[in-house]
């Protein structure tokens, strides 16, 4: 009995490893390739697949989604016989498996040998100061060749990055001092140009409160000439509305002498003409206020000459 169970126990476990074997569950975005008896079958897509145990054997998993590759830095050689290190980074993806698996041996190192042959030869035809300026310009023709390239290897390259451009030592101590020189040109052009902008806004600020002041002021003369000239006319009108005779007149005359001699410019001032009949009208004004009062009355002489007094002859 002990046998059969051992048999049992071997068949049980064979079948197991053939159910194992017969049944295959691909991932998501994957491929696996089938061989029977050392020769392609079919590609497994994603999901549960049947295959015949212990026939046909998985030869390869391939990842289908896309996947970066980082390539070392390499020596390249300009047009001006300079040595730049590059850093690239590939982004392709697998669209065969089949031809992923068959074509090339190993796709990834092909990928990268043929990158930086393709690299040698773009940079080998430009100068330093293009190749530091031209990166979309190498990202797009080495892209183009290596689509071109991997197509028949079921590779799709999406995109090629130059991650660093590296020149010599010395070239980037020369080029650190030139773009020093051309930050401190631009900085005193900068200041120049700020100063002569400040300065001609400030002139032309005050240029512009001149023009204001001006304008203030001979809008305040000719306010003020306008309020002195109503002042007049009222003046004058309430004058002859009041209808004043001689004496009232030679009052107020009188009243403003005072302010006529006002200010130290007025050193000198002349009389005029009417200040004789404006001191007769008051003082006749006030002679008749002393005859209100009671006081004596000093007649008028006939002859306007008889007040003279008669002065004795000099010898």
């Amino acid at each position: 009995m002990e046998p059969i169970i051992i048999v049992l126990i071997i068949l049980v476990v064979l079948v197991f490893i053939a159910l194992i074997k017969t049944i295959q569950v691909i991932p998501q975005a994957s491929a696996a390739i089938v061989e029977r008896f050392g020769r392609y079958t079919r590609t497994l897509n994603a999901g549960l697949n049947i295959v015949v145990p212990f026939i046909d054997s998985i030869r390869n998993r391939i990842d289908l989604r896309e996947q970066v590759v980082p390539f070392p830095p390499q020596p390249v050689i300009t047009q001006d016989n300079l040595v730049v290190n590059i850093d690239t980074v590939i982004y392709y993806q697998v669209t065969d498996a089949r031809a992923a698996t068959y074509e090339v041996a190993s796709y990834i190192q092909a990928i990268e040998q043929l990158t930086v042959t393709t690299l040698r030869n773009i940079i080998g035809g430009m100068d330093l100061e293009r190749t530091l300026t031209s990166r979309e310009e190498i990202n797009a023709a080495l892209r183009g060749v290596l689509d071109e390239a991997t197509g028949k290897w079921g590779i799709r390259v999406n995109r090629v990055e130059l991650k660093a451009i590296e020149p010599p030592t010395s070239i980037q101590d020369s080029m650190e001092k030139q773009m020093r020189a051309d930050r401190d040109k631009r900085a005193a052009i900068l200041t120049a140009e700020g100063t002569r902008q400040a300065a001609i806004l400030t002139a032309e600020g005050e240029k512009q409160s001149q023009i204001l002041r001006a304008e203030g002021e001979a809008k305040a003369a000719a306010l003020r000439a306008e309020g002195e000239a109503q002042a007049v006319r009222t003046v004058f009108e309430a004058i002859h509305a009041g209808d004043p005779d001689q004496k009232l007149l030679s009052y107020q005359y009188l009243q403003m002498l005072p302010k006529i001699a006002e200010g130290d410019a007025n050193k000198l001032w002349i009389v005029p003409s009417e200040i004789g009949d404006a001191l007769k009208g008051l003082s006749g004004a006030m002679g008749n206020f002393g005859n209100l009062g009671g006081g004596p009355t000093v007649p008028k002489p006939a002859d306007g000459n008889a007040d003279r007094r008669e002065k004795p002859a000099i010898d």
